[in-house]
């Protein structure tokens, strides 16, 4: 036991008997405790890492492996574990860069990172204020700093449930619920266009008079926002961070511990709960999160301009979402190459950043060239995981299936199967191609239908969902000003491309492509209208089949 008994059964009097959700395999959570030059949450540290490893126990929701290693971070070992609990970790936990590109990468390729409170100054070098010593890592988690009122280790709150309706929330009855800690407030790189904010302070019930421009301590806000936890996606990673946490009496609160272990089976994989960030959250937005459907902008709509300018106009669109693309553009002006495998890691940093600074995700990758070994198969694949990319949409080859289904289910990223013309496609133009390929396939292999060519080899968008169902695992979306190979991009539900009709069906068959994509193959500088009214279409079909009973 890592505490006393007198703290243990107070620990033990509020520990959820079973877990809200039942674990999809066996799941392997890893605690790392290690501070550098800080001991001020010993207590908290323990408190923690015996609940949650308690709670494994007793429940089967996992196995928690308590370590100050810094080597639990080599590749080998991390590879074994669902999610990493940063648990109130201050200063340079292990300085070592390969350790710290293996912690972003199981990230960024779908594994699970929740941290509490002092997590939010992990990877600094300790002294206060904190000096930055991995700036990425603050993305990743949300938010850097730990700027409190000075002398306040319990200032008493009242915290308002940010989204009430969402399931992390549950335990608080849509309640309002009085708490005091030692309260960080967050500046940048904090921001709602990147995470899901789940809790913050009430304004209204809590006294922030003391609350000063300008003052030593920082806190204050000019918008008032004062989120205290929230979730997020980084890359496929899943992340969770609560700013409470300074003293143990957090583990000791049945409300707050069930929100924190619920938070750990989200990171591990086994609660799914909405990501979108709060800024995007309209009525549209919540009934989009409900179908399962997320909308974006295909980059060859843009591919005129940089990709970082593609960033850019899907931000002004109001989208959280973008496509990549392998080629016909360049990174940007200070990066003239195209945006592929063949990037160093520095470029690839630079482009997660200015994707976190919109607040925008990149699900699926267009790849034009599938690599003909499986070395160089690898280093694509690897690149994938780098970016978070969930579908590479693809013309392979047919004989190169076989390697790409095997390395689908090994880097868990999913293959699409694109479709140009005949001339182009001569083996993916037609959805009964697409579907006789994918017999006795993993189901990460299907479709990334492109709407426009079938429309204009005159393939009916719905008989073809109709054929391959759940075989579509990525959409390129286009309405067409008329039928035939004439026909040209116009803004959806205004051409003869049965836009509704194509939504309905895809809701009959329960479908959740990866990504529906915009891609406005016309006017390619004058485009953005066209896409606005694309997207304010799609906004209230969503509503409107939501809406049904």
């Amino acid at each position: 036991m890592l505490i006393d008994d007198a703290q243990w059964q107070r620990i033990e009097k509020v520990l959820p008997a079973q877990a809200v959700a039942k674990p999809l395999k066996p799941r392997k959570l890893l605690i790392f405790n290690r501070n550098v030059e800080y001991d001020g949450h010993r207590a908290s540290i323990l408190a923690g890492s015996e609940a949650f490893r308690q709670f494994g126990k007793k429940t089967g929701a996992f196995e928690a492996i308590i370590s100050e290693d810094p080597s639990m971070f080599d590749r080998e070992n991390l590879s074994q574990f669902d999610a990493v609990f940063l648990n109130n970790n201050v200063g340079s936990c292990f300085t070592e860069p390969e350790r710290r590109k293996n912690l972003l990468e199981f990230v960024t390729r779908g594994g699970g990172l929740m941290g509490v409170h002092g997590t939010s100054v992990a990877f600094t070098k300790w002294q206060w204020p904190p000096v930055e010593d991995w700036k990425e890592f603050g993305h990743i988690l949300g938010a850097r700093g730990a700027k409190h009122r000075g002398g306040y280790l319990n200032e008493p709150i009242v915290m308002a449930l940010d989204d009430p309706a969402h399931p992390l929330l549950d335990v608080f009855g849509k309640e309002s619920y009085t708490w005091s800690d030692e309260i960080f407030r967050f500046h940048a790189p904090y921001s709602r266009k990147n995470v899901r904010v789940l809790l913050k302070i009430d304004t209204d019930k809590t006294d922030l008079s003391t609350y000063k421009p300008g003052d030593a301590d920082d806190c204050l806000r000019d918008d008032s926002d004062y989120a205290i936890a929230w979730v997020r996606n980084y890359g496929k990673g899943r992340v969770f961070y609560s700013s409470l946490g300074h003293s143990p009496h957090v583990f000791e609160d049945a409300k707050m511990l069930r929100f924190y272990l619920d938070g750990a089976q989200f990171v591990l994989g086994d609660l799914p709960v909405p990501t979108t960030p709060s800024a995007y959250l309209t009525p549209a937005m919540v009934a989009q999160e409900k179908l399962g459907w997320r909308l974006g902008i295909e980059t060859y709509t843009f591919h005129k301009f940089t990709f970082f300018e593609a960033i850019e106009k899907t931000a002004e669109l109001g989208l959280p979402y973008i496509g990549g693309l392998s080629f016909m553009q360049q990174v940007s002006k200070d990066i003239p190459k195209n945006f592929d495998q063949n990037l160093n890691d520095d470029e690839l940093l630079a482009i997660r950043m200015k994707l976190e600074s919109a607040g925008i995700r990149m699900p699926v990758y267009y790849a034009q060239t599938i690599p003909a070994d499986e070395a160089a198969c690898r280093k694509l694949f690897e690149f994938g995981n780098k970016m978070g990319v969930e579908t590479f949409i693809c013309e392979p080859k047919a004989e190169q299936l076989d390697l790409l289904d095997k390395l689908a289910n090994e880097y868990e990223i999913n293959i699409g199967l694109h479709n140009h013309g005949p001339e182009i496609s001569p083996h993916l133009w037609r959805p009964e191609m697409v579907l006789a390929l994918c017999k006795d396939r993993s189901k990460r292999i299907g479709a990334a239908p492109d709407l426009g060519y079938w429309l204009r080899q005159g393939i009916d968008p719905i008989e073809a969902v109709r054929i391959l169902k759940d075989r579509i695992i990525t959409i390129q979306m286009h309405d067409l000003h008329e039928e035939g190979k004439n026909g040209h991009d116009v803004p959806w539900g205004t051409g003869t491309g049965k836009a509704r009709e194509f939504l309905l069906e895809l809701h009959r068959h329960n479908i959740k492509p990866t990504m529906i994509g915009i891609e406005y193959a016309y006017d390619w500088f004058e485009s953005m209208p066209k896409l606005t009214k694309s997207i304010e279409f799609f906004n209230t079909t969503t509503l409107e089949l939501t809406a049904k009973p």
